[in-house]
């Protein structure tokens, strides 16, 4: 009776190790997860922030339905974007996908 008690002892030591090496792809695959898509994702939107906080009146900007505009007004939360000759649209700021280069608007 004792000798079984030292022989299931021993083996609980090797399945301990064994539940480890079985654990170790799931770790890896959260590794590979975390660099191969949360950590870009993450560089992206700090990014987008930095660019939707660095707008100025006057910048030419894609918005998130593809309309192109000028930058007429700055607001905390909204900007007024000029479309056309006398036509402004107001948006949120994070609707604006891309900051264009001066003179691509004609």
């Amino acid at each position: 009776m004792f000798i079984s008690s030292a022989y299931a002892q021993a083996a609980g030591a090797a399945d301990t190790q064994s539940q480890l090496m079985g654990m170790l792809p799931l770790v890896l695959m959260f590794v590979v997860l975390y660099f191969v898509m949360i950590r870009p994702q993450m560089k992206k939107a700090k990014e987008h922030k930095a660019m939707v906080e660095a707008l100025a009146k006057g910048d030419e900007v894609i918005m998130g339905g593809g309309m192109l505009g000028k930058i007429a007004k700055l607001g905390e939360t909204y900007l007024s974007v000029e479309v056309a000759n006398g036509v402004e649209v107001q948006i949120q700021r994070a609707a604006v996908i891309q900051v264009l280069p001066k003179g691509t608007i004609k």
